[in-house]
């Protein structure tokens, strides 16, 4: 079962060939060493192998954090060299440290000898001008040496400046090849693809020049996607759930999280989504969207949303 509050949802799945793994959204540094440290980190036992993304820029805190994560059981820390909002940017992380491969080679460096758990990289393949073949293949080979072995990359280079974070996700244009030549450049490191992967098939086709892929939008606004990833790519026969079934499966773990204090909406926006393509999900997310910011809202409110696409 997935850890589906408010703070917690997984969305990002990176599948390899012989492997998946689930990565917690982005924490910064400071939330975690300065905040409620235990509320970020929280996540359910069936969730490994899962990954903590942290956003910093400061070794000495990045591995204050990654300690943290190892103890509490993780399973990877990932160090976000891609999120391109203006609040990381004066924060002084994401995006804009691709510009600053040293600096980003320090933090790995300063990771690695805290933990024995993998660090990774997730980066995008340029930011502003500084989007060359060139320029990407320096900043891996920087990172690289510092330790780093696995690179996840998302295939569209970041305006700093122009553009909102949602523009970053869809203006700039998709280039694969940039991420298949860093493969075939490093041969030896582990490279994986992300950004605009819709399919299953397309990500398994992808597999034939990199090492794994990693869906992220997709997976959130249609959740049942994931249905078949064990049969597409790892040749499992066992009989997928169906959806109701799936949700019928959620309502202990909303029961148990309710008697916590937890809102029912903080659990049931990351499900608005299950039924997607499907007759009734459009009542489907009207009656969740409407009912379970309610006072008082509980688990009844998704069984009777059931009632339209049963």
């Amino acid at each position: 079962m997935l850890d589906w509050t408010d703070r917690h949802c997984r969305f990002f799945y990176r599948i390899m060939s012989k492997h998946a793994v689930l990565y917690t959204e982005m924490v910064t540094t400071g939330a975690l060493i300065y905040g409620d440290w235990k509320r970020f980190l929280q996540f359910n036992s069936e969730e490994h192998p899962v990954a903590l993304q942290l956003g910093g820029s400061e070794p000495a805190d990045l591995q204050t954090c990654v300690k943290m994560a190892e103890d509490f059981g993780y399973d990877e820390v990932n160090l976000n060299i891609g999120c391109p909002s203006d609040r990381v940017q004066n924060g002084r992380f994401g995006a804009c440290l691709m510009a600053e491969p040293d600096r980003v080679a320090d933090c790995v460096a300063a990771m690695k000898d805290a933990v024995s758990i993998p660090v990774t990289v997730k980066s995008r393949i340029g930011i502003d001008d500084q989007d060359s073949c060139a320029d990407l293949t320096r900043f891996v080979a920087i990172v690289s040496n510092a330790g780093c072995k696995t690179f996840i990359i998302h295939a569209r280079k970041a305006w700093l400046n122009g553009l909102s974070p949602k523009q970053n996700r869809e203006i700039p244009p998709l280039r694969y090849d940039r991420v298949f030549q860093i493969k075939q450049d490093f041969p030896d490191l582990e490279i994986i693809i992300n950004g605009g992967i819709v399919s299953l098939e397309q990500g398994k086709s992808m597999l034939e020049t990199v090492d794994g892929v990693m869906i992220g939008r997709e997976v959130y606004q249609n959740p049942f996607l994931l249905a078949d990833v064990d049969h597409v790519f790892f040749q499992d026969t066992e009989k997928v759930h169906s959806r109701v079934e799936v949700v019928l499966q959620l309502i202990p773990y909303i029961q148990k999280q309710l008697k916590q204090g937890v809102r029912l909406n903080s659990i049931s926006r990351h499900i608005l989504g299950l039924f997607h393509g499907q007759p009734g999900a459009k009542n489907w997310r009207r009656c969740i969207s409407e009912n379970a910011c309610k006072p008082g809202a509980d688990e009844n409110v998704i069984l009777a949303a059931l009632n339209f696409v049963r």
